[in-house]
């Protein structure tokens, strides 16, 4: 084979990497648009929800169904489903769950952090870290020191 025919061929490699880069955008756009149409914004970056159907006991109870904020479980054919596009992964389909690792949802916050849920004990713990957080911020942000506060109530 000549030089010429070796690189005039395309790299399979990179076209398909190339569509599959493509297919994402379009994909995350048409969710933006989705959600926009909504009014709901999106915290995060990426995720995903995982209902484990051995467990779950939906027919019962359907607690996640009612939870969801964005309606993005529903009840299908004897099991929940998901659509991906509407889940804002705000995890409180795993608080409203009666059977602990049924739901597991995973999601990235634009800073890296990754966080996992699977139990109503775990949302809960981050709630509190969340808001122990935020108050922490706002005591600092009145009182940049010890001395501040002093002045103030000492």
């Amino acid at each position: 084979m000549s030089k010429k025919t070796e690189n005039s061929g395309a790299n399979i490699y990179d076209l398909l990497l190339q569509a599959s880069e493509k297919e994402k955008k379009e994909k995350k756009e048409k969710r933006t648009e989705l959600l926009k149409s909504m009014e709901v914004e999106e915290y995060f970056e990426e995720g995903n929800v995982e209902i484990d159907m051995k467990t779950c006991k939906g027919l019962e109870c359907n607690l996640c169904v009612k939870a969801c904020p964005t309606n993005a479980l529903y009840w299908k054919a004897g099991e929940i489903g998901i659509v991906e596009d509407l889940c804002v992964y705000c995890a409180a389909c795993v608080f409203n769950c009666v059977v602990d690792n049924c739901i597991r949802v995973r999601r990235k916050r634009p800073n890296g952090e990754v966080e996992n849920f699977s139990t109503p004990r775990d949302v809960l713990t981050l709630l509190h870290n969340i808001n122990s957080r935020k108050r922490c911020d706002r005591l600092r942000s009145r009182f940049p020191t010890a001395e501040d506060y002093l002045k103030r109530y000492g």
